[in-house]
């Protein structure tokens, strides 16, 4: 029976998504490139070799349009044979990206595949993609949900009112992300996962000296009247601290199966145990995360004690909260070198970001299974096992 392994991974450290970031000069097709030539400089293979090359972008339009991952690949230096497409699952993007190149190495399609995405954000922000006056839902979408449906930042509020997560709360999880990451960094953990970019070589976000006195000083980043009113439960506890930042990066994987990695001499750092895709309550939104925990812990057979490692997206600490509440699973588990709140969160390029991280996690502490899932825009999630080898 074929199997499919992670035989490498890397990802671009991630600069502020600001006009002023670290990483904001480079074109987010040299962001990807500069992933993927240094995939295959890690690895040792023959770019000629690789079947198709599967990356995630959110915001694709303007410099991030025209199948972004097509272009990385050539000015990577890849063969003009070598084909690439771009998927969006919002969020998640990347990881279904690792979902499809991993189903494709299991079904016999490809032998060698790269699972990849990238996000500027200071290049193409967020929502560039929907003009000003343009209605991305449709007529049917406001037939269905009359009284209309919310950004993200309203669902998480709507999230820890749901689950009861208070605001200090919310700001020691975020407290503690940071804190994880940069011990992370001074322990060397990132090392091998790191491809540094024009002098950038660590995470621009990381605050290491950030503390819940800082936090609590920082204004509610969603308060709107009008929200306000339809739900009189919220009480506007997220803020720009406890929330993701917008950042720029890259990252990318190489998938093979066991007996093509022995054929290239390539050694299997992980195996891609199982998959899942949920939907959820497009209103919450953000909620998918606990159905499809449940789902790929179903699919593997395993259940939750089985996990040694888990990375859940933070996006917003109201969703990991709620998610371990839910799920009962062990915090010290979760995001051990941090998490989206502290790394950063470039859209189309957190989940082969989380993917490298948990591949390497897994071996630097002995561990062997990881959990990874995603909330994502539109009620929807991802979710996937890794085993070490």
């Amino acid at each position: 029976m074929r199997d499919a392994v992670v035989v490498e991974a890397v990802r671009t450290p991630m600069g502020k998504g600001r006009p002023n970031g670290a990483l904001a000069h480079v074109h987010p097709v040299e962001l990807l490139a500069h992933t993927l030539r240094t995939l295959v400089e890690r690895s040792g293979v023959d770019p000629a070799l690789i079947d198709d090359v599967i990356g995630g972008t959110v915001d694709q339009v303007g410099e991030q349009a025209m199948n972004t991952t097509r272009y990385a690949l050539l000015s990577a230096g890849f063969p003009e044979s070598v084909p690439a497409t771009t998927v969006d699952r919002q969020c998640g993007s990347s990881q279904q990206a690792v979902h499809f190149a991993a189903q494709g190495v299991l079904a016999g399609a490809y032998d060698l595949v790269v699972a990849c995405g990238v996000e500027s954000m200071s290049r193409v922000p967020m929502w560039s993609n929907v003009p000003p006056d343009a209605d991305p839902f449709g007529p049917g979408i406001a037939a269905r949900y009359p009284d209309g449906l919310v950004p993200q930042g309203i669902s998480a509020e709507l999230i820890a009112a749901e689950w009861s997560l208070t605001r200090e709360r919310m700001d020691a999880f975020a407290v503690s992300s940071h804190h994880k990451a940069a011990a992370a960094w001074d322990a060397g953990r990132f090392d091998a996962e790191i491809a540094p970019l024009d002098g950038v070589s660590r995470d621009e976000c990381v605050r290491p000296a950030t503390g819940v006195e800082v936090l609590a000083g920082l204004r509610p980043a969603y308060h709107d009247p009008a929200f306000a009113e339809r739900f009189p439960q919220i009480e506007w506890n997220v803020t720009a601290g406890n929330a993701s930042p917008v950042n720029d990066g890259a990252s990318a994987v190489l998938i093979t199966s066991s007996e093509t990695a022995a054929r290239l001499g390539l050694r299997p750092l992980a195996r891609l145990h199982s998959f899942a895709v949920t939907g959820s309550d497009p209103l919450l939104m953000l909620t998918g995360v606990v159905p499809a925990t449940e789902k790929v812990l179903r699919r593997a057979s395993l259940s939750l004690g089985d996990i040694d490692l888990f990375e859940v997206n933070e996006a917003f600490a109201s969703v990991v909260l709620a998610w371990q509440q839910e799920t009962g699973a062990d915090l010290d588990k979760v995001n051990v070198h941090g998490g989206a709140i502290a790394l950063g969160h470039p859209l189309g390029a957190s989940g082969t970001r989380l993917t490298t991280t948990l591949v390497h996690a897994l071996h630097q502490r002995g561990a062997r299974y990881g959990l990874q899932t995603m909330c994502e825009a539109g009620g929807l999630a991802n979710a996937m096992i890794l085993e070490a080898v």
